[in-house]
């Protein structure tokens, strides 16, 4: 199956469709008054589905076990034809459209088996995805709408004296080339106030979207990122920083001792993240692609 430990929990949607097509009006009426030898078609075709949802994973291989919080089987009759919908909602780090269109399936295929001893022209049609949210998907547009760009700035003595190599900014930066935001600049310096703090300044000036930090937000009294960064802020948003460390924690408990930092200057948002590569990478996952709701909420105001 594919990795998602990377992933967050979000509330997760899913609605599938599958067409049953009878051959006479009179298995249609059967079925309304109740009558179709095998019982109440119905009824028995929705126990089948709610079964199917919840035992997804069993009959498809790489789907995952997931939680399935809610499900529901609606009908609707059209001349010859019984439209099949079925909803299912969960809150865990991958979808539930292939759980939804499990459960129409065997929805259909219930209704197939206790009918065709009253209609031999029976076809099941059109299987399909009518509609799903939650997930990245959902913050796509608002990138397609804003057009973001970021800086990331290494805090960090060492990388600036040439001693080792940075690799928490590269692996922020492969976290934003996959959302598809554009890299403005790309900057090592030593883990120094004055200067972090000019160069938060000076980039907020231009007008980036987003200034990314990694480094000096552990708790060596040589890490003074977080006291950098929180004078300048206008706006904390501690929330992301929770986020950040409620992700960690599930992880290593060593995530409790990182002192990560986030807020807005003006229109741009601030994030000091741990100087670890593992500790980027993760802080990255726990808040993005959510974190950029925020731009969306920025640009509303500024149309009022």
């Amino acid at each position: 199956m594919v990795d998602i430990t990377h992933k967050s929990n979000t509330l997760r949607k899913a609605i599938a469709q599958a067409v049953v097509r009878v051959s006479d009006s009179k298995t249609i009426e059967a079925m309304e008054q109740r009558k179709v030898p095998k019982g109440d078609v119905f009824e028995m075709a929705k126990t089948a589905g709610l079964f199917a949802a919840k035992r997804t994973s069993d009959m498809i291989p790489d789907c995952h076990p997931l939680p399935i919080e809610y499900t529901n089987v609606r009908y609707r009759i059209e001349e010859l034809a019984v439209f099949i919908e079925v909803e299912v909602h969960t809150i865990y780090k991958t979808g539930v459209e292939v759980e939804a269109m499990h459960a129409a399936s065997v929805v259909a295929l219930t209704m197939y088996d206790m009918l065709k001893p009253i209609d031999k022209g029976i076809s099941i049609e059109n299987i399909r995805l009518l509609e799903k949210k939650g997930g990245k998907t959902d913050y796509k547009k608002v990138v397609e709408e804003n057009d973001l760009r970021a800086t990331v700035i290494v805090c960090s003595d060492s990388i600036s004296a040439g001693e080792k190599e940075d690799r928490a900014g590269k692996a922020i930066i492969e976290k934003l080339v996959t959302y598809e935001v554009t890299l403005e600049d790309y900057l090592i310096i030593p883990d120094e106030k004055e200067q972090i703090q000019n160069l938060i300044k000076q980039k907020c000036d231009t007008g980036v979207n987003m200034i990314i930090l990694t480094g000096g937000t552990g708790v060596s009294p040589r890490d003074v990122t977080p006291e950098a960064v929180r004078p300048l802020l206008d706006r904390p948003v501690p929330g992301i920083e929770e986020a950040i460390r409620n992700y960690g924690q599930e992880r290593t408990p060593y995530s409790m001792l990182s002192r990560s930092v986030s807020g807005l200057r003006g229109n741009t948002l601030v994030l000091a993240l741990p100087g670890s590569t593992k500790g980027a990478a993760e802080s990255m996952d726990a808040v993005f692609p959510a974190v950029m709701h925020i731009f969306r909420v920025l640009a509303a105001f500024r149309h009022e």
